[in-house]
């Protein structure tokens, strides 16, 4: 039996593999248990910062990234203390395969570890919005999830300088240090994603608008569901997604809508000629009645032109900045009004009756064909 357990295979007793394998099967199990457990002492650490942090939510996020490490990070000491199988120590592009097996466990291992981070960085930016929504609102709120885009791009490139470090052995030194004279060059390729990521912070600090927000810049109306490191996400009235570059957003003119004190409707009246000044005169003043509404909050209706073809009528009144559903309920409640007190007064709107003098005899065409004599 002493010789079982002794016996060698590719380079190691057996023994041996039954440690290594009986140790990853071990962690494999408790990995749940041992996770939540760390889980638990990292929460209570985390909760002297602050009060009022949820638990469930903190253990959601990181019991998962802190299982997968404990299982890379103990396969892979597991296994170092393995002689490598001399038969399996082939060259693959000039390199070992020793080499190639450690960098992948590196990489792996460096990929939870920044998981691990980023469900951290998550679980703050779920209590950053909580407070937000209970202290300052949208525009913390917008700040927190930049804020969290941001870190997270910035946690990314570390685990890739690691990556490069750890497990291809390059000296990430020499090559921040090669950025230097390389600087212009990169400049010049990501000058468009440099000039989004500016003009995002320019965004967030001067706060022109705020997701949420409804608003018109160049030819896009719409409403404003995220805005990010590169670009500002428009969802508009055709429901359609809509990606304008944070750049453009800055450089052009933005009609925040939201912003707005009042809502502004209007109605142009051509009256026709034969309307008589009494006529013209109740008709003023039944427009201004009507427009002694609750939902208006100021409003004018006056004889602003007399042409060769008609009298015109401006009426413009304002409203609170309501939803487009109450205001267009307003509009149309404000226009069969008018219908209605033209009608009352017999009142024709100039061009609802066309005259046609042939050979001195005149023809009214006013949508229907006339007996011709």
């Amino acid at each position: 039996m002493h010789d079982f357990w002794n016996l060698v295979v590719f380079g190691n007793p057996l023994r041996s593999y039954i440690i290594v394998a009986s140790t990853i099967l071990f962690v494999i199990i408790l990995k749940r248990f041992i996770s939540r457990l760390i889980a638990r002492l990292l929460f209570s650490m985390i909760q002297r910062m602050g009060s009022g942090l949820e638990k469930t939510a903190f253990l959601q996020l990181v019991v998962g990234p802190i299982g997968t490490f404990i299982v890379v990070f103990v396969s892979m000491s597991s296994i170092e203390k393995l002689h490598f199988p001399p038969q399996l120590d082939f060259d693959i592009y000039e390199v070992k395969a020793k080499t190639i097996f450690q960098s992948i466990g590196v990489i792996i291992l460096i990929i939870s570890f920044i998981w691990l981070l980023m469900r951290l960085v998550d679980f703050i930016s779920q209590v950053l919005r909580r407070k937000a929504r209970g202290d300052r609102g949208v525009r913390d709120l917008q700040m927190v999830g930049f804020i969290r885009d941001f870190l997270k791009a910035i946690l990314g490139i570390i685990g890739l300088l690691m990556i490069l470090d750890s497990a291809f052995k390059v000296n990430v030194s020499s090559i921040l240090a090669s950025l230097g004279l390389a600087g212009a060059a990169v400049a010049l390729a990501a000058k468009e994603s440099i000039e989004n990521l500016i003009a995002s912070f320019v965004i967030f600090f001067d706060k022109p608008f705020t997701a949420g927000d409804v608003l018109k810049v160049n030819n896009i109306s719409g409403t404003v569901e995220k805005i990010g490191l590169r670009s500002t996400r428009i969802r508009t009235d055709q429901k359609t997604f809509v990606t304008v570059p944070n750049k453009q957003m800055v450089d052009s003119v933005v009609d925040n809508l939201t912003l707005r004190t009042q809502r502004k409707g209007e109605l142009r009246l051509e009256v026709s000629l034969p309307t008589s000044s009494v006529q013209l005169d109740k008709l003023i003043a039944g427009l201004k009645e009507i427009l002694k509404k609750d939902t208006i909050e100021n409003s004018t209706a006056f004889l602003n032109d007399i042409t060769a073809s008609a009298f015109l009528i401006n009426v413009d009144y304002f409203t609170a900045p309501v939803t487009q559903d109450r205001f267009n309920a307003v509009k149309q409640a404000v226009n069969l009004d008018v219908l209605r007190l033209l009608e009352t007064l017999k009142i024709d709107i100039a061009g609802a009756s066309t005259e046609i003098r042939i050979s001195g005899t005149a023809a009214a065409a006013s949508g229907s064909d006339n007996d011709r004599s």
